[in-house]
């Protein structure tokens, strides 16, 4: 007799992202009509150079080969820590600051110190699919939480009308995975104040934040003395400093919370990788004008795509886009993303994300990461969209 899978976890979707590259395994693209990859958000640079030659002098020392603490070093928690007080003119101390292998890792570890199999999780609609998967995979249910039909925007009265006796956090992206929507700092501390009063947790995942227009904090959360009671704050490093494969990221919360998530995390890896935390430890030290350069290459890339989108005629529509991504209605009434998804892939080499993924009801979406596209290619990303109106499915 064969084993049995944990049915939670055999019963999730596959990676969609490897399923949408899967559709053009194998082919070769002509030099006049390139692959345009707006699947997956990666930078288009490398790390800075002088990363990389610190990095290669790093491995030559031998701590770097050995675990860290669980929570990470202590020199990059309290750098983190001083690095979010300045961009976010508040509190936070080196001991509110854990590591973790990217942001991925840090919201599956959250989720488990928060809830268990039978309670509830709110995430607006569309949702990014990894954190769909981890909750599905632990049993907690997923409230989805629709979004403004013109702006991408969640509404905390809404959120709260699904707030039960079950419901253990709310969960915010901002800048949004999927839709690039950027929240308002006023709408955040909606949610903030509608967390606290309800005493569940805001679980607000900025991994974008260093691509946001506004040079302004994003929000005045970290001001409140009491944010530990109510606030868990995810980061990644891998955008802001091109170190996606170095898996580094980061929760800032209050101890309680830390402590169950360092019981997982001895776990799952014991620690995030050293050398993935000396390459966030310089990053934070010496590269605020390089990650400032590629803020500012970030926001010509978006007008870009927006000019792109006024001076064609496209029956596409560009709901709302920011940080790495966009997130448009198709024009093809009565027919799934996924087919208008694979209909570009095949016959246009562009290759994007449909909707479905994202969650229920978004049939009419696609989302593509422009930001992998320097700015001169956005011109030629509406053009194929133009191309691909002449079929009607």
């Amino acid at each position: 007799m064969a084993y049995r899978l944990n049915p939670l976890v055999e019963s999730v979707a596959a990676a969609p992202i490897a399923e949408a590259q899967s559709w053009i395994r194998g082919r070769v693209f002509p030099a006049d009509r390139p692959l345009l990859d707006c699947a997956q958000a990666v930078p288009s640079y490398p790390p800075a150079e002088a990363l990389t030659r610190h990095l290669a002098a790093a491995v030559q020392r031998p701590e770097t080969a050995f675990y860290t603490d669980i929570l990470g070093r202590a020199d990059l928690r309290a750098a983190l820590a001083a690095h979010l007080g300045q961009d976010y003119r508040g509190n936070i101390a080196a001991e509110q600051i854990g590591v973790t292998a990217g942001c991925n890792q840090a919201f599956c570890l959250v989720a488990q110190a928060l809830a268990r199999a039978g309670d509830e999780v709110i995430l607006p609609l569309p949702f990014y699919f990894n954190y769909q998967m981890w909750l599905e995979m632990l049993g907690v249910s997923l409230v989805p939480l629709p979004v403004g039909a013109g702006d991408a925007l969640p509404n905390p009265d809404e959120a709260a009308r699904r707030i039960t006796p079950r419901t253990r956090a709310i969960v915010l992206i901002s800048p949004n995975n999927p839709t690039g929507a950027t929240y308002p700092a006023e709408l955040i501390q909606a949610f903030y104040r509608l967390a606290q009063r309800r005493g569940i947790a805001l679980v607000l995942d900025e991994t974008y934040k260093d691509f946001r227009a506004s040079g302004a904090p994003a929000h005045a959360l970290f001001q409140d003395r009491d944010w530990p009671q109510t606030l868990v704050q995810l980061y990644s490093f891998s955008k802001a400093y091109s170190l996606t494969g170095y898996r580094v990221g980061s929760i800032a919360a209050g101890r309680p919370l830390l402590d169950a998530v360092a019981k997982a995390m001895d776990c799952v890896a014991i620690c995030a990788p050293h050398i993935g935390q000396e390459a966030a430890l310089f990053g934070i030290e010496r590269l605020a004008p390089w990650r400032e350069e590629k803020r500012r290459m970030m926001l010509e890339r978006l007008e870009a795509l927006r000019a792109a989108f006024r001076a064609n005629a496209l029956e596409y529509q560009l709901i709302s886009a920011g940080a790495f991504f966009a997130w448009v209605r198709h024009p093809f009434a009565g027919e799934v993303a996924s087919a208008v998804a694979r209909r570009l892939a095949d016959r246009h080499n562009l290759l994007c994300l449909p909707g479905t993924i994202f969650g229920p009801g978004q049939e009419g979406a696609l989302r593509l990461a422009f930001a992998n596209l320097p700015a001169e290619k956005m011109a030629e990303v509406a053009e194929r969209l133009v191309a691909s109106q002449d079929h009607r499915g």
